[in-house]
This record gives C-alpha cells, structure tokens and sequence, in this order.
C-alpha cells in the first residue's frame, strides 16, 4: 500500500515514519510513504501557500491551487484523497480495517490553519477526522490513519496481536501482565501462570468484557456476545446494582 502525505511539515512526518513498526513495513516494502511538501506545489514568490480569507476575519487559510497541485503531482485512476478536517467522519478502528483491505493508495492532505479554501473539497473524496477537537495541523492526524491502517497489513505486525487489540469486536482489550510476578504487594493473576489455557483465555475474555462494561459500555451495545459473555455481563450488572 501506497501513502502519500501532502503537509507543510514534511519534518514532523519523516521523523515519525523512520521509527519502529512504520519503518520496519517500509523496509519490508508492505508500505510505501511519500512526503510531498506543499510548498513545493505553490507558484507565487516566497513558497507562499495560504493567505487572509476574503470577507475578514482572523487566520490563514490554505490556498486551493497548490493543494490542488500536490494532489495532480500524486493522483492516479486508483488513488483515494483524503483530507483531514475537525469536520470530517471520526476514524475508528473499523475504518482502518475497510482502507487497509480496500485500498491501494491513499492521499492524506494534512490541513492548516483556520482552515482551507472550500473549493478544495472537489477535489477529495472525504473528509476524516480522529475526533472532537481542534489540533494546530493535520499531521499527527495523518499519521494517526497511517499507523491504524499500516498495522492491520499483512506482515507488519502478527495477526494474534492485533485480533485481540481493544475495539476489535467493539470490546476494549483483557488486562495484560509481565514481570515480576509480585510488585510491592501486587501479584499476577495465577491463572496466567498456570499454563491451562482454556482457563487463561476465560479470564482474558472476562477481562474484556468487564473493561468495556467499566469503562466503555456503549460499545458492548454493538459487539456481538455469546451466551457465557451475556452471562458475565449481567453478573457484573448485579454487583454494580444495575439490575
């Protein structure tokens, strides 16, 4: 799969992208990531890319021609062009699961400013945004969706290690131990010592369910539970009072 990142900060994506498992799947060639700096796109003096918004008001905003300009320097019949915005669908783990399985080459433009021009959006596909709140750009955005999309890819990481990750099945991931075994009074669970396995993959489901009812309960409204889960679930609901 192919990332190509559109940003005024090419810095703040290439420091990212040469560390740990994006590095690593850049090096095994299952991700390609191409850093284009907007100000590279731009044909007026000074590598100048935004400027005051007609009608006033305060801030810069990003200028349609070299946005437009980076996108035709990268675009093909195949290529998917995001924009990040505050007004864009939230991103959510099932997201990454659709662009990483449907996906070839996706465009992010890491947006900036008080904004951008609007007639930019016809030239995206969507917008995205990775929650309810406003950053100074869209690179930690950008990189954010590179991350979530690239773990998923086959060969990045092992596949046991993201099928258990929290939001996978809408369930938040089961409590997780290493050593020592005792730290100032607090000890590991037996059962993960025990080598039984039934019994350890019991207590870890436990555990999912009962981070989820703690700490996220709307999401066990979406999960698909089986009859033992529905069973702990309602035992968790007695001992809160919830029944």
């Amino acid at each position: 799969m192919k990332f190509s990142i559109i940003t005024l900060f090419p810095n703040l994506i290439n420091s990212y992208i040469s560390e740990s498992i994006i590095k690593r799947a850049i090096e095994k060639n299952s991700i390609e990531v191409e850093v284009i700096d907007l100000r590279n796109h731009t044909t007026l003096k000074h590598n100048q890319v935004d400027d005051y918004q007609f009608g006033g008001g305060k801030g810069m905003v990003l200028m349609v021609e070299p946005v437009v300009n980076a996108i035709e320097s990268c675009k093909t019949q195949n290529s998917l062009v995001v924009l990040t915005s505050p007004q864009g669908k939230t991103w959510n783990q099932n997201s990454a699961r659709i662009y990483a399985s449907n996906y070839d080459h996706i465009i992010l433009i890491c947006g900036h400013y008080e904004g951008f021009d609007e007639r930019i959006l016809d030239y995206i596909d969507l917008e995205i945004s990775i929650g309810d709140y406003v950053l100074t750009g869209g690179e930690i955005a950008s990189i954010v969706i590179l991350d979530s999309i690239t773990r998923l890819l086959d060969g990045v990481i092992a596949k046991d290690s993201h099928l258990n990750d929290s939001f996978e099945n809408n369930l938040l991931d089961h409590p997780v131990f290493t050593k020592p075994i005792e730290f100032r009074g607090k000890i590991v669970p037996e059962v993960l010592t025990s080598g039984h396995h039934a019994n350890i993959e019991k207590y870890r489901q436990e555990g999912r369910l009962r981070n989820t009812f703690n700490k996220r309960p709307d999401l066990l409204e979406k999960s698909e539970l089986s009859k033992s889960d529905l069973e702990f679930i309602n035992k968790l609901k007695k001992v809160k009072g919830d029944n």
